[in-house]
C-alpha cells in the first residue's frame, strides 16, 4: 500500500449535538406501564348465545400468564383418581418399597393442622442420637442377623403350601416358632456395632417384604419391639428408641402401601384396576382389602407380650383408615390405657411418646389420648424413687440427675403434642396438676420447652417462684433458668415483671460454682438484659461474668459461650457509642486470649459495625476502639492466610474506613487516613480504599470551595495528591496502580494541581511496561491486552483536557505514551498495538479541533493555550501521519490466508475511524476510505450487517450535503438517497 497523510475534518460539536437531538413531545402513557388485556363480557340473554368482545391489545400474549404448567390452574394432578392412565401405570409398575415415598407424602398431608411452630420428630432425632451415647457393651436378640440364626427360620415355599388352610397353618407355626424362643442373643456389641445390626434388621425387613415374606417381616418388627423392653444399658435407651421406631415406621408404611395396593378396584366398564384416591373413605375400600387389614390386626392382637403388641399396633395404626372412619379415637384411647401395664417408668414414657407421635401424624385433630398419657406419667412419677429403679441405677452406676435427663425427649414430645395450639387455660391446668402431683424440675423444664413462649412470659414471676420451690431431685435448676430465659427472650414479658424476674434469677445464677453452669445461664440471660434494660445493667452483667470466669482462667474452656454473648450484645445494641461506653466491654474482649479466637471475636464486632452502623462516626472513643480491633485482625494476616480470608478481612476493614467521617474537619480526616495507612499496610484492597477515600476528600474540598481554592485549600488538596502518590507504589497489583494513577491524576487536574497531575500521568506511562501479559479475574486467567486497550482510551481522553507543560513541549505525554506502546511486548498473535494506534488517531483528531468537545472547569486545555497554532497542528499532523502509515504497514503484513479474518476486522475498525474523524473532502482520505472498503469487500469475510449500516450512514451524510461524503459515495458506487 502507498504512504498516506492524515487530514482531520473540522467539526462543530454543538451543531452535531443539535442534529442528533430528536424533537420531544409529551407522552400519553408511561413507557414502562405493563400491557393489560381487557375482556368485556355481555350478559347472556334468552335465545342469545354467549359472546365476548375481542380483547384489547391482544397482539401481545404473555406466555407465562396462562397455560403455565407450573401455575395453580395448570398444576399436574398426581392423585390416583383414574383420570390419568399414565400415572396409574407408573404407580402400578413400582414395587411397594419404591412407592413408599408416595405414601409418606400422603401421611404428611394429613398433618395439615400442624403449623410451623410444631417441631417434627425428624428434627429431634439427630440431637437425641448425638446426646445419648454409651461406651458399654450392648446386646441384641434376633434371628435374622447371623447365618446360623437364618437357618432356624424355615419359610415353606409356595409348592409346599397347597391349600389356604396349610398356608394359614404355616404362618401360625412360624409365629409360634418365634414365640417359643428360636432366637439368639448377640452379646458384647459396641454402640457402633449395635447401630449397624439395627440397620441390618431394617434392611432385612424390607428385603423380606419384597420377597413376599410377610410373616418374616412381622417377626422382625416384633423382635425389634421387644428390644425396647430392655434397659440393661439405660443411658443408651433414648437412642435405641429412635433406631427401633424407625424400623417400626418402615413396617407401618409397608403394610399401608400393601393394603392400598390390595384395595384397587375396577371402575364400571374398565378392565384396568384403579387405586383409591388420596382422600378415600372406608366405603371405597373393597371387602377383600378390609379382610386383609383385619387379618393384620388379628395377627398383632395374638402377640402375647404387651410391649411388642403395643408398638406394632401403633406402627400400623394408619391402616385403620381402611376399616372405619371413627376408629382412630377409640384405638388411641385403648392403646393409651394399655401403656398403664408397663412397669418400668422409662419404658412406659417412651411407649406413650411413640403413641403420641403416631397419633399426631395420622390424626392430628384427635387429642383425647394425649392428656391421659400425661396424667399417667404424673401418676407414676413417684415410681422413680422406688426400690426397683434405685437398684437399676445402682447396678449401672448412674446418678439420679443423669437418669432424669433420659426422660426429657419423650416428655418433651408428649407435652409438645399437648401444647400445640392449646389455649392459655391448658397451661394453667397443667401447672396446677404439676403443683399438686409432681412439682418436679424435670417436668417444669419440659413445660417451658413445650408451651408457647408468650404464655410462659406472661407468667414470668409465677415460673420464677415455681423454679425456686420445685423439687429438683437431681435435675439441675440452672437448666430451668436457661429454659425460662429462652422463653422470655423471644416473647414479651410484662413490664412490671421484668426487673423482679431478673433479680430473682440472677440471685441464683451468681451462686453457681461451676463455671460451665454459670456461663450457660449468663449466655441466655444477657440477651434478656440487653433487650429490656440499659447499658448500666448490661455493664453489671459483664462485670459479673468477668468475675466468675477469670479465676483459674476458666474462660479458656468456654470461648464459644463468650463469643455468643458478644454476638447477642451487638445484635441488640446497635449504637456503638453505647457499646464502647460500657466500661467492661473491652475488658470482656480481653478474656479472648487465644489468638485465633480473638481474631474471630474482633471480626464479629467489625461485622456488626459494618452491618448496623449506618451513620458516619466521629466519636474518638469508638474510632480508637475499632482501630485497635481492626489492627488485631490485620496483624493476623500472614503468608498462610487464604485469599478468601484476606478478601473478607479487607472488606471489613474497608467498611470501617468508609464509615469514619469528621465532617468539615478535612485535616483530621486526612490524619485518620494517614494513621490507617500505617496500620493496614499489608492488604491491597484496604490501601485502595484509602486512596479512593483521599481522592473523594479532595473532591469534597473542591465542592465546598466551588472550585476557587484559597492558599490553605490548595495546599490541602496538594497534600491529598501527595498521599496518593506515596501510597500507590506500595500496591502489589500493577493493574490497580495504573487505574489509581489515572484516577488520582484526574482529581489533581480538577483541583488545578498541574504539576501533581503531570507526575501521576508520567508515572502511569512509565508503569505500563510492567503490566503482566495475563491478569487473574474471578479465578480465571485472561490476557491483559483488552484492559490495556480500554486504559489507553481513557488515558488519551484525559490527555485531551490536560494542558501541556511549557517546559516539556507539545504533546509530550502523548508522545511518551506512544513510545511506551511501541516498545511494549505485545502478543504476536493479536493486533492490540495497532488497535491502540487507531484509537489514538481518533483522539488526535479531537486535538486538532479549534474548540474541544469537553473541558475541565478552570483549566485551560491545549485549544485555549495554542489557539490552533500552526506549529501545534503540524505536530499533531506529523503524529497522525506516522500512526496512519503504521496501521497500513501492519495491514500489509497480514497477507497469509490464516490472517485474513484479523486483517478484515482491523481494516473495518480503521475504516470506521477514517469515516468518522478524517476530512473525506481531501482526495487522499477519500481514496484511503475507498481502498479500505474495496479491501473488505474483496475478502468476502466482512460482516454484512455492519457493511450495510456503514453504507447507509455514508448515503445519509451524502444526501445531507456533508463535505466529502458525496465523492466517497460515488467512489463506493452507492446511490445517494436510496436505501441499501
Amino acid at each position: 500500500m502507498a504512504s498516506y497523510e492524515w487530514f482531520t475534518s473540522r467539526r462543530n460539536y454543538e451543531l452535531e449535538w443539535q442534529k442528533k437531538c430528536l424533537p420531544s413531545q409529551p407522552a400519553t402513557n408511561h413507557p414502562l406501564k405493563g400491557i393489560t388485556v381487557t375482556e368485556i363480557k355481555q350478559a347472556e340473554t334468552k335465545g342469545t348465545p354467549f359472546r365476548s368482545k375481542a380483547p384489547q391489545k391482544a397482539d401481545f400474549i404473555d406466555p407465562l400468564s396462562s397455560g403455565d404448567p407450573l401455575s395453580a390452574d395448570g398444576a399436574i394432578n398426581l392423585a390416583f383418581d383414574g383420570a390419568d392412565p399414565l400415572s396409574r401405570f407408573a404407580a402400578e409398575a413400582l414395587p411397594a418399597t419404591k412407592a413408599r415415598s408416595g405414601s409418606e407424602k400422603k401421611i404428611s398431608s394429613t398433618s395439615a393442622d400442624l403449623d410451623e411452630t410444631f417441631e417434627p420428630w425428624n428434627a429431634k432425632k439427630a440431637g437425641i442420637l448425638a446426646k445419648y451415647t454409651t461406651s458399654e457393651k450392648l446386646s441384641i436378640t434376633t434371628s435374622f442377623l447371623s447365618a446360623s440364626d437364618k437357618e432356624r427360620v424355615v419359610i415353606k415355599s409356595q409348592a409346599q403350601v397347597t391349600t389356604v388352610t396349610d398356608k394359614v397353618r404355616n404362618r401360625l407355626e412360624q409365629l409360634d416358632d418365634f414365640e417359643e424362643g428360636s432366637v439368639k442373643e448377640m452379646m458384647n456389641l459396641s454402640q457402633q456395632d449395635y447401630v449397624k445390626r439395627i440397620e441390618e434388621l431394617n434392611q432385612a425387613l424390607i428385603t423380606a417384604w419384597e420377597q413376599d415374606q410377610r410373616v418374616k417381616s412381622l417377626k422382625i418388627a416384633i423382635q425389634c419391639s421387644k428390644l425396647l423392653a430392655d434397659t440393661s444399658v439405660i443411658m443408651f435407651y433414648p437412642s435405641k428408641f429412635v433406631l427401633i421406631t424407625d424400623i417400626l415406621d418402615t413396617f407401618g408404611r409397608l403394610v399401608y402401601d400393601r393394603l392400598l395396593e390390595k384395595a384397587q378396584y375396577f371402575p364400571p366398564g374398565s378392565t384396568r384396576p384403579v387405586r383409591l384416591p388420596a382422600n378415600f373413605t372406608p366405603a371405597d375400600v373393597p371387602e377383600s382389602a378390609k379382610e386383609t387389614c383385619r387379618n393384620w390386626f388379628f395377627k398383632i392382637a395374638s402377640i402375647r407380650e404387651l410391649i411388642p403388641r403395643l408398638y406394632v399396633e401403633c406402627a400400623i395404626l394408619k391402616s385403620y383408615s381402611f376399616l372405619t372412619s371413627g376408629e382412630y379415637a377409640d384405638a388411641l384411647k385403648r392403646l393409651a390405657w394399655m401403656t398403664r401395664g408397663i412397669g418400668d417408668p422409662l419404658v412406659a414414657v417412651y411407649a406413650r411418646c411413640y403413641l403420641s407421635r403416631v397419633g399426631i401424624l395420622v390424626a392430628p385433630n384427635i387429642r383425647d389420648h394425649i392428656l391421659p398419657c400425661f396424667d399417667d406419667f404424673l401418676a407414676t412419677f413417684s415410681q422413680l424413687q422406688s426400690d426397683s429403679v434405685q437398684n437399676v441405677l445402682a447396678a449401672q452406676k448412674m446418678e439420679m440427675p443423669q437418669y432424669l435427663t433420659l426422660f426429657s425427649p419423650a416428655l418433651d414430645w408428649i407435652l409438645q403434642c399437648l401444647a400445640h395450639r392449646a389455649s392459655d387455660a391448658t397451661l394453667t391446668a397443667t401447672l396446677e396438676k404439676c403443683r399438686q402431683q409432681c412439682n418436679n424440675a424435670l417436668l417444669l423444664n419440659s413445660i417451658m420447652s413445650a408451651f408457647q413462649p408468650q404464655f410462659i412470659a406472661s407468667r414470668a414471676t409465677l415460673f420464677t417462684e415455681m423454679i425456686r420451690e420445685c423439687e429438683d431431685q437431681g435435675f439441675p435448676k440452672h437448666l430451668l433458668q436457661q429454659s425460662l430465659g429462652r422463653c422470655l427472650v423471644v416473647a414479651e414479658t410484662p413490664e412490671d415483671q421484668k426487673l423482679s424476674v431478673l433479680n430473682e434469677v440472677w440471685k441464683s445464677v451468681v451462686k453457681l460454682k461451676n463455671p460451665g453452669d454459670y456461663i450457660t445461664c449468663a449466655e441466655v440471660w444477657i440477651e434478656f438484659v440487653v433487650k429490656h434494660f440499659g447499658k448500666r445493667e448490661v455493664n453489671k452483667i459483664l462485670a459479673d461474668i468477668i468475675k466468675h470466669m477469670t479465676p483459674d482462667r476458666a474462660f479458656e474452656d468456654h470461648y464459644g459461650r463468650l463469643q455468643s454473648i458478644v454476638s447477642k450484645i451487638l445484635t441488640h445494641m446497635q449504637d456503638f457509642s453505647q457499646v464502647f461506653s460500657l466500661d467492661k466491654f473491652l475488658p470482656f474482649l480481653d478474656m479472648f486470649q487465644r489468638e485465633s479466637i480473638k481474631v474471630e471475636v474482633c471480626k464479629t464486632v467489625l461485622e456488626a459495625f459494618c452491618k448496623y452502623q449506618q451513620e458516619m462516626v466521629n466519636d474518638p472513643v469508638v474510632i480508637n476502639a475499632m482501630m485497635f480491633l481492626c489492627k488485631t485482625i490485620h496483624d493476623s494476616v500472614n503468608a498462610l492466610t487464604l485469599d478468601d480470608e484476606k478478601r473478607v478481612i479487607a472488606s471489613l476493614l474497608s467498611g470501617f474506613i468508609r464509615r469514619v467521617s469528621f465532617g468539615r474537619d478535612f485535616e483530621q480526616q486526612l490524619s485518620f487516613y494517614v494513621e490507617a495507612r500505617a496500620s493496614f499496610s499489608n492488604l491491597d484492597p484496604v490501601l485502595i480504599t484509602l486512596i479512593q477515600s483521599v481522592n473523594s476528600l479532595s473532591m469534597e474540598t473542591r465542592r465546598v470551595v466551588k472550585g476557587n481554592h484559597s492558599r490553605k485549600t490548595a495546599a490541602f488538596v496538594r497534600a491529598c495528591a501527595a498521599y496518593s502518590f506515596i501510597t500507590i507504589p506500595s500496591l502489589q497489583s500493577v493493574y490497580a496502580q495504573l487505574q489509581l494513577y489515572l484516577q488520582s491524576g484526574q482529581v489533581a487536574l480538577l483541583n488545578q494541581c498541574f504539576s501533581q497531575a503531570d507526575a501521576f500521568f508520567k508515572t502511569a506511562i512509565s508503569r505500563i511496561p510492567e503490566l503482566p501479559n495475563t491478569l487473574e479475574t474471578d479465578g480465571k486467567v485472561r490476557s491483559s491486552e483488552p484492559f490495556l486497550l480500554e486504559y489507553i482510551s481513557n488515558f488519551v481522553s484525559t490527555l485531551l483536557v490536560t494542558p501541556d507543560s511549557p517546559e516539556a513541549g507539545v504533546l509530550y505525554l502523548l508522545r511518551g505514551l506512544l513510545n511506551v506502546l511501541q516498545d511494549y511486548t505485545w502478543d504476536p498473535s493479536s493486533d492490540a498495538r495497532i488497535i491502540a494506534y487507531v484509537r489514538v488517531l481518533a483522539a488526535l483528531s479531537a486535538f486538532s479541533q479549534e474548540e474541544y468537545l469537553y473541558h475541565v472547569d478552570k483549566v485551560d486545555a491545549n485549544d485555549a493555550m495554542y489557539g490552533s497554532d500552526p506549529k501545534f497542528l503540524a505536530e499533531v499532523k506529523s503524529t497522525t501521519d506516522t500512526l496512519t502509515n503504521q496501521v497500513l504497514s501492519h495491514l500489509k503484513t497480514l497477507s497469509a490466508p490464516e490472517m485474513e479474518k484479523r486483517k478484515i476486522t482491523l481494516a473495518m475498525d480503521f475504516l470506521n475511524t477514517v469515516i468518522a474523524h478524517s476530512d473525506l473532502g481531501n482526495p487522499a482520505m477519500g481514496t484511503l476510505a475507498a481502498n479500505l472498503w474495496a479491501l473488505i469487500q474483496r475478502s468476502g469475510q466482512a460482516d454484512a450487517k455492519l457493511m450495510k449500516r456503514l453504507a447507509s450512514y455514508v448515503q445519509s451524510k451524502a444526501s445531507s450535503g456533508e463535505r466529502g461524503f458525496q465523492s466517497l459515495a460515488s467512489q463506493l458506487k452507492l446511490e445517494v438517497g436510496s436505501t441499501v
